[in-house]
């Protein structure tokens, strides 16, 4: 051993430097460094070397300052890429003040004065490290020392500009750049658009973008890749698309890996599956090199739209190429044989999964959920206790998806018995567990230790959510308690859960199904006070309970509010307000309602028409009943016995008999069959009229 270290002593710089290269393992490289060290200077060249070896692995930065003792204490005179080398790997490793140390003793240390490099890299790892007051007083510094800064300090501010949202700031800085015939490049433009992307502005990031051309920069893939992405994150299908036609076409910039597997990943997420396989094609025609994230976003995208036999297909593909395929990979493909039910499949792969060790908490939650989905409870709840057994930690997704699919699949005191575990143990309850064990409960009727839940939820700090309120609500209204509904309701906001639309809807049906119709208006009241629309089913309710009570003015009034927010009603809708103006035989104002009906979208249909025809028969306006008949055969309605009938019996009560007879043969030869309310009006009409031909109509000589 003395040997060896006196032969590493005597090595000549040069020699010294050929066997570091030739060191493949730089813990190894190290100790031949610091043998040959002893009692021995290096080169410039040498500590250069070493420096970038323990700068390119964060495990041996902490090294980094001891070889820089030895600089220090060697004298050895340094070129400014050697301390370079030295600030990089601090600032890499989030060690700013040993980095501006570094900096500030350059001269020192390494025999030299900083340069422009060297304050381009000290202000940029500030950037990088979010350091911002750091950052902005050593650009101030930076003015007042005699180096002049170069593009890249001026990308380093556009930069800064960027990461603080200061848009507008880092556009001036751009166009202060071309005023100085600085000439911004391809990373000037590129930073801005990032920062743009990154604040939601695209269509200010399209703009940069085609101002490169015009200014004579010729953008490179990430130009583009960061628009394409940004684009589809915000579901804007067509401008993605367009941008990466745009591409295709640029003949001085080609599509790399990032560009397949955002377009890859964008389009499944666009919904445009088949789309998404096209670009696969293209991706394997042009011998572009799949990774993992490509792989795993079509897998993904493949299942979400049910095409299993073509996620298969792109897994086999992995499984024969030399790529180790990861824990989401797996999880995709896992993911899409749940859904598709395919539960043989989903275990074949779980075991796979198992003997390549990617088990992980996020598999177990996928096959536990699909198990559930598929009716398979005992098994969901075997991977649950292996899950348990193997010390895999649950996280709080896996209680909500197991006491979620315990509830649903009828197994709420298993669930129950799990939920109190976890809450007196160690394991974590999320909004979902606590929602389903409460709608669970709720729907078994007992309520009470519902309510003890969210009593013991709110105790525990947790803060109350809708998904835990809403389905306490609906209890409450199921078991007919409409007071503590009310009464909970109220008190959410003080508990600092604001109620939402599903809230109010389940209260007001609840009402509305209590026939406590002024209680339920004035909850629609306040919702459209607030700018929310009650759902069809709800209005539909409250309006015919309204009518039915004959509140019409009060079922007008909730009427005109639902339309000044920009409610559109449907049909059903129409058709109650119309029967309810009808019944208390304010025709104008169901005249009135048909023709805004006929100027709307929403076009009057065969029970628009009855209503309105018994509602003008009603008040003996056989003329304008007679036309909305005419409009039912001239739009193509079919009349049906009932609307025979309402005529028949209108016919009558404005002493039409002929008519009224002629509208009953009319019936029979269309094949419609008189029914008992039809021989009813008819014989009636015949008793008050003492008319034979009504009794010959009916049968009666």
């Amino acid at each position: 051993m003395a040997a060896a270290a006196e032969l590493t002593r005597s090595l000549s710089s040069k020699l010294l430097l050929k066997l570091l290269k030739a060191e493949k393992n730089p813990l190894s490289a190290l100790s031949l460094f610091e043998s040959a060290s002893r009692n021995k200077s290096h080169s410039a060249h040498v500590f250069h070397h070493i420096l970038r070896r323990l700068a390119a692995d964060s495990r041996l930065v902490s090294h980094v300052s001891r070889i820089v003792d030895i600089v220090k204490a060697q004298k050895c005179p340094c070129k400014e890429d050697v301390a370079l080398t030295v600030i990089k790997a601090y600032a890499k490793n989030k060690m700013s003040n040993k980095a501006l140390d570094t900096f500030q003793n350059m001269q020192d240390i390494f025999g030299c004065k900083p340069g422009v490099r060297s304050y381009n890299t000290l202000l940029n790892a500030f950037v990088e490290l979010n350091e911002w007051d750091r950052a902005e007083s050593f650009s101030r510094y930076f003015e007042s020392m005699d180096v002049s800064p170069n593009l890249q300090t001026y990308n380093i501010l556009i930069k800064i500009s960027c990461k603080k949202q200061q848009i507008e700031k880092a556009i001036s800085l751009l166009d202060w750049m071309w005023s100085q015939n600085l000439k911004p490049d391809v990373f000037s433009y590129g930073t801005l658009i990032n920062g743009m992307v990154k604040v939601g502005d695209l269509l200010g990031a399209l703009k940069v973008f085609d101002e490169m051309s015009v200014r004579g920069v010729v953008a490179d893939v990430t130009c583009y890749n960061m628009l394409i992405d940004g684009f589809f994150k915000h579901g804007d299908y067509d401008k993605g698309k367009e941008i990466w036609e745009r591409l295709v076409k640029d003949c001085s910039v080609y599509p790399n890996v990032v560009t397949y597997n955002i377009m890859i990943n964008g389009l499944c997420k666009c919904g445009r599956f088949d789309e998404s396989l096209e670009i696969w094609e293209r991706m394997t025609k042009n011998e572009r090199e799949k990774d993992m994230f490509t792989y795993s976003s079509l897998i993904h995208g493949l299942c979400e739209a049910g095409n299993i036999d073509g996620a298969v297909r792109v897994y086999k593909e992995i499984v024969e190429s030399s790529l180790v395929v990861d824990a989401v990979t797996h999880n995709a493909m896992l993911n899409g044989f749940c859904r598709a039910g395919k539960i043989k499949e989903s275990f074949e792969l779980w075991m796979v999964m198992g003997k390549e060790n990617c088990q992980t908490v996020v598999s177990y939650n996928i096959l536990i959920k699909g198990l559930f989905e598929n009716g398979k409870v005992e098994e969901a709840i075997s991977i649950w206790e292996l899950l348990c057994k193997k010390g895999c930690r649950p996280e709080s997704t896996t209680y909500g998806v197991l006491i979620h699919g315990l509830c649903k699949n009828g197994r709420l005191n298993k669930a129950l018995k799990i939920f109190k575990e976890a809450e007196d143990g160690p394991g974590k309850l999320d909004a979902y567990a606590y929602s389903s064990m409460v709608d669970g409960l709720c729907k078994e009727g007992r309520m009470d230790e519902a309510i003890s839940i969210v009593n013991q939820m709110d105790k525990r700090g947790y803060k109350l959510d809708p998904h835990v309120c809403n389905p306490l609500i609906n209890g409450f209204v199921r078991a007919s308690k409409l007071e503590d509904a009310i009464n909970f309701f109220r008190e959410m906001e003080c508990k600092g859960c604001s109620p939402t639309i599903v809230s109010y809807n389940t209260l007001i049906k609840g009402l509305c199904k209590a026939e406590r119709f002024s209680e339920a208006y004035s909850f629609v009241k306040e919702m459209l006070e607030k700018e929310w629309k009650p759902d069809m089913i709800t209005c539909s309710l409250l309006m015919d309970g309204l009518c039915q009570e004959k509140k019409i003015e009060m079922a007008l009034n909730l009427w005109q509010q639902a339309l000044d927010k920009g409610f559109k009603p449907d049909i059903t809708m129409y058709n109650i307000l119309m029967h309810g103006l009808c019944s208390v035989c304010k025709l104008e104002d169901a005249l009135q309602l048909y023709s805004h009906m006929k100027r709307s979208t929403c076009v009057p249909n065969l029970v628009t028409r009855n209503t309105l025809m018994e509602g003008l028969y009603k008040v003996r306006d056989y003329e304008k009943a007679s036309e909305i008949w005419d409009c039912i055969l001239k739009d193509g309605l079919h009349p049906d016995i009932i609307s025979y009938n309402i005529t028949i019996k209108g016919l009558c009560s404005c002493s039409r008999i002929s008519d009224a007879i002629e509208f009953l043969n009319d019936a029979l030869n269309r094949g419609i069959l008189p029914t008992a309310v039809t021989w009813n009006i008819l014989v009636r009409a015949a008793v008050n009229f003492r008319t034979s031909s009504v009794l010959s109509a009916c049968g009666f000589e």
